[in-house]
């Protein structure tokens, strides 16, 4: 990894899910509350994102692929992760462990540094209801993932729901979430 920031740094992972276009939001109050973002995208994200856009926010390049071994990194190491929204598809390959993308690589690695995590699926209601999505949130959950999903609490949309919908993600209840996971950045883990 390229050298360690002076600020904490956040490690954002978007899937390909419609509110990813609107990630811009969570960049922005993270970065004024003193983080560094780099964004990494799956694959399929990468339809639903505007990623010259995040990488003026940023100042970084957003990552969607593995780089080869002789490459430098070109990202500094992560304090904590987000992955929001998260699809029905990473949540499950995630408890897995399954890492075909880079993203889900990182997810998995960084369970395993220990670092703060903060999951945020966005399954519309159907596949909420696959008895595999169950078990993959309480297997991130007993991994130390803090996973928002309640559907009490949090937007589920029916299969085909439009854009309107989307644009009622929760990104606030994701930065609260990372600031219970982070209560006072200065004190996070120690460097691996």
């Amino acid at each position: 990894m390229s050298a360690r920031s002076d600020r904490p740094v956040l490690y954002l992972i978007v899937c390909g899910a419609r509110p990813s276009a609107t990630a811009g939001a969570l960049v922005r109050r993270v970065q004024a509350a003193g983080w560094e973002v780099c964004v990494i995208a799956t694959p399929q994200a990468m339809k639903f994102i505007d990623a010259p856009e995040f990488e003026e926010l940023t100042g970084y390049p957003v990552r969607s692929e593995y780089k080869l071994p002789d490459e430098p990194d070109v990202l500094p190491p992560p304090d904590a992760l987000v992955v929001a929204p998260a699809t029905f598809n990473t949540i499950n390959k995630w408890a897995a462990g399954i890492t075909d993308t880079l993203a889900l690589g990182l997810a998995c690695e960084i369970i395993g540094m220990g670092l703060p995590i903060v999951a945020a699926p966005f399954p519309n209601t159907a596949l909420a209801r696959h008895p595999a999505f169950a078990r993959s949130v309480a297997e991130l959950r007993a991994c130390g993932v803090r996973v928002l999903y309640d559907p009490e609490m949090y937007l589920q949309l029916q299969p085909g729901t439009g854009p309107p919908a989307v644009m009622m993600f929760d990104w606030d209840a994701v930065f609260h979430a990372l600031t219970l996971a982070v209560p006072d950045h200065t004190e996070l883990p120690p460097d691996p």
